[in-house]
């Protein structure tokens, strides 16, 4: 047993973490902060979380104590805590921006921010990096946009067959946050797409920095906001450098993702939906077809709170402790 602390645990992804820590019998929940709903039962700002007994307290990261603690801090923030947290021999998995980059001045040039505390973390995305997670105390976990879009990429990029990715990401109105603001007033994003952030999105270079260390292959982004609740749909388009039939990618993506607890690659050209995944930690990959020009199209679908934050974050957590990958996140999404 184990105890675990979550910093900024009112957002959508601090509401996930408690989902699957109050069902995992090897976790007790014992600090959940909140400023803004300091000593506020749980359940009144997550109202499915209806059996847990703690209330929200403002407490300081340097008063946790914990074998574990989550950060669910805006970027920025965590870079202000996460050093004390670790000098303290408590292990972090920090789900901010703030340490998923190898190179401090990528982070400060794409987020606008000087980093102060520059540190090592290891880049938590577990079908690539499983090893160094289990020895890992600080885990930096990835985005939501780059978990599907590096998943539906990294088996082409490992085998070097293309000089160029273009990924195009279509996300549920949660990734935005907890927090309404204009694009997510419901007037604005309903029977609406809004592409934004075209050639300028943070997480096009963390997306880069990882199937750069496989493959040199330019990367390219494009997020647009859809008027779901959940998910990121991830298509993207490469030209390959050599011809290959639908039948022989779909083997290539068996192939490296043999195994993979968490990520389901669709045969028979299947094309992934975000109702198969919602509300689960599964990936979903597939579509695989080859047009008359060569172009190969390539799908992904996540639940970006889960898979793309506070799931990947658990299987994280289960890594790091030993546990059975899969505890408290082995259960399917929600169709229809």
């Amino acid at each position: 047993m184990i105890k675990v602390g979550i910093i900024g645990a009112s957002g959508y992804t601090g509401g996930e973490l408690l989902r699957f820590l109050y069902n995992h019998p090897q976790v007790e929940v014992v600090a959940a902060t909140s400023r803004q709903y300091n000593e506020m039962p749980i359940y009144k700002v997550h109202p499915h979380i209806r059996d847990c007994d703690l209330s929200f307290q403002d407490t300081a990261p340097s008063d946790i104590d914990a074998d574990l603690v989550f950060t669910a801090t805006p970027h920025g923030a965590s870079m202000k805590i996460v050093p004390d947290i670790l000098e303290r021999g408590i292990k972090v998995i920090d789900l901010s921006g703030d340490y998923r980059f190898d190179n401090i001045a990528t982070y400060e040039k794409w987020y606008g921010l000087t980093h102060d505390n520059p540190l090592d973390a290891v880049y938590g995305l577990p079908e690539i990096y499983r090893d160094e997670i289990k020895k890992a105390s600080f885990v930096a976990n990835p985005g939501c946009f780059p978990t599907g879009a590096i998943l539906a990429c990294m088996p082409i990029a490992s085998e070097k067959l293309t000089d160029a990715f273009i990924i195009d990401s279509k996300t549920g109105v949660s990734g935005a946050g907890i927090k309404p603001t204009t694009a997510t007033h419901f007037p604005n994003c309903s029977d609406n797409i809004v592409p934004y952030n075209v050639t300028t999105h943070r997480h096009m270079p963390e997306i880069e920095q990882e199937i750069n260390k496989f493959s040199s292959a330019k990367v390219c982004f494009t997020p647009h906001l859809v008027p779901v609740i959940r998910g990121i749909l991830t298509t993207v388009h490469v030209f390959l450098k050599e011809d290959l039939t639908s039948e022989s990618l779909e083997k290539i993506y068996n192939k490296f993702y043999h195994g993979e607890p968490f990520v389901k690659v669709l045969d028979d050209g299947e094309i992934p939906r975000l109702s198969a995944v919602r509300g689960s930690n599964y990936a979903h990959v597939g579509c695989f077809q080859v047009d008359h020009n060569g172009r190969v199209v390539i799908v992904s679908a996540i639940d970006n709170l889960v898979k793309g934050a506070s799931g990947q974050a658990i299987h994280n957590m289960n890594l790091m402790f030993g546990f059975n990958e899969k505890e408290s996140l082995d259960v399917y999404g929600i169709h229809p």
